[in-house]
């Protein structure tokens, strides 16, 4: 079991269910490096890494509550057009500000006559994601 505190460095591609990939170290050439045990990464990604030795390869698949959680209803707000971009359209991603004034990444799921519904969910949320892991290095 690699401890806490140690520096993995790890190719994978992540598939959907449906087969879709929707990222892959090897099409950069790079594995992903991060330290275990300091949030870097989603929980079931670290989880199945940890168990692995350098060189071996593995396929898991990770439910949303291991992943980027389940959708929230309260992410999605529904806001007059005039508070928007005119030019908006489903599937635009945008950045607004939270209550905090801290960025946030949002992305038009509707446009109405008079408003436009955003999403600020990860676009992975709800979603099981199925990962293929090399573990490259562990230092």
């Amino acid at each position: 079991m690699i401890q806490k505190g140690k520096k993995v460095k790890v190719h994978y591609t992540g598939k959907l269910d449906n087969g879709d990939v929707f990222d892959s170290s090897y099409s950069r050439n790079q594995p992903i490096e991060f330290e275990v045990g300091q949030n870097q990464v989603i929980t079931g990604f670290e989880n199945a890494i940890v168990e692995m030795n350098i060189g071996e390869k593995r396929t898991v698949k990770i439910e949303p509550e291991q992943g980027y959680g389940p959708i929230r209803e309260d992410l999605i707000v529904s806001l007059p057009k005039t508070q928007v971009p005119p030019e908006a359209k489903v599937g635009d991603k945008l950045q607004g500000q939270n209550d905090q004034g801290q960025p946030i990444n949002v992305v038009v799921t509707q446009v109405n006559e008079n408003d436009v519904v955003l999403d600020a969910n990860h676009e992975l949320a709800g979603k099981t994601m199925n990962f293929e892991l090399e573990l490259v290095e562990v230092a």
